[in-house]
C-alpha cells in the first residue's frame, strides 16, 4: 500500500480560496460530480474499508486503511483503475460486498507546484480543501503558500470529518447526496459558482 499525504482546510470561503490560489499560479485541472460506494471489509474494520469512486471520467477502486489520524501520512490506500462503475460495484455484490452507503461530492481541482488542491463540496457541510502532495514537504510548502498554518487543518478523514466536526454519523446515511438528482445541471449549478 501507499502512503496517502494529503490534509485538509475546513470550511473554507470558496472564493476567495480559488483567487488566492489561482494568484499563486494554480492550474486548473478540472471539475466533477463524484459518486462512490463504501464498502466495509470482513470481518469489519473501522480503521479499514474499500471505496469504489467514479468523477464520471475515471474510475478506481480503493482500499484505504487509517493508520495514523494525527499524521499528513497516515492513510495508506492501494488503488486500481476500472472501467465501468457499475459493473465493478455488481461485481463486489457478487462476491459478497454490499455497499454501507453511497457518497456524492462535487470536486474542484487545481495544481499548484505539482501538489494537488482539491474543493470539496459535500451535503451538509461547509466546502472544504484538501492538499495532497508526493512528500509531506510538498504539503507544508504549498500551505504555507496559501498562507494556512498547520493549526489550521485537520488529517482526519471524510467519515471523521463529518462526525467529529459536524455532529453527523454519515454511516447511519445510506445514500449521502444533494438535493435533486445526479445530472449534469448539478454541475452547471458549481461552475457558475
Amino acid at each position: 500500500m501507499e502512503k496517502e499525504r494529503e490534509v485538509t482546510i475546513l470550511d473554507i470561503d470558496t472564493d476567495d480560496f480559488i483567487k488566492k490560489i489561482e494568484s499563486l499560479g494554480a492550474e486548473k485541472k478540472g471539475e466533477f460530480l463524484q459518486r462512490r460506494y463504501v464498502f466495509d471489509l470482513q470481518p469489519v474494520n473501522p480503521n479499514k474499508w474499500v471505496r469504489l469512486r467514479t468523477n464520471g471520467t475515471k474510475t478506481t477502486l480503493t482500499v484505504k486503511e487509517i493508520v495514523d489520524r494525527n499524521a499528513i501520512d497516515g492513510t495508506n490506500e492501494l488503488e486500481i483503475d476500472v472501467d465501468d462503475f457499475d459493473k465493478t460495484n455488481e461485481l463486489l455484490n457478487q462476491l459478497g460486498y454490499v455497499a454501507r452507503n453511497y457518497q456524492e461530492n462535487y470536486r474542484r481541482i487545481y495544481l499548484l507546484k505539482g501538489t494537488e488542491i482539491s474543493i470539496d463540496s459535500w451535503p451538509l457541510i461547509p466546502t472544504y480543501a484538501e492538499v495532497e502532495g508526493k512528500t509531506n514537504e510538498d504539503v507544508q510548502e504549498v500551505l504555507q503558500m496559501v498562507g494556512v498554518s498547520k493549526d489550521k487543518v485537520t488529517t482526519l478523514d471524510v467519515e471523521s470529518i463529518y462526525n467529529k466536526i459536524y455532529g453527523i454519523d454519515i454511516l447511519a446515511i445510506k445514500e449521502l447526496k444533494f438535493e435533486g438528482n445526479r445530472d449534469e445541471s448539478m454541475l452547471e449549478h458549481h461552475k457558475q459558482m
